[in-house]
């Protein structure tokens, strides 16, 4: 019996739903606009984005993205 979509390709297109879906969900992973208008810079972003990086290094898990997300939200950046 011949089955019209080979299993290799239903893999495939799961694997690269699932992808795809990662990538959305990682967009908008760390806020970038401040709430204070003399620190909405980019000199400012990379700044405090270094600092958090500093404090909350990466880890394989990706907890190191909702702790970044954390300590921005903390220097004001929404």
């Amino acid at each position: 019996m011949k089955v019209s979509i080979p299993m290799y390709r239903f893999a495939l297109y799961g694997i690269t739903a699932s992808l795809l879906a990662l990538l959305f969900a990682c967009g908008s992973a760390v806020p970038d606009q401040n709430q204070d208008p003399s620190k909405n810079n980019a000199t400012s972003f990379r700044k405090d984005l270094a600092e958090c990086k500093e404090d909350y290094p990466e880890q394989g898990s990706g907890v190191h993205i909702r702790q970044w997300q954390g300590c921005m939200k903390l220097k004001g950046w929404k």
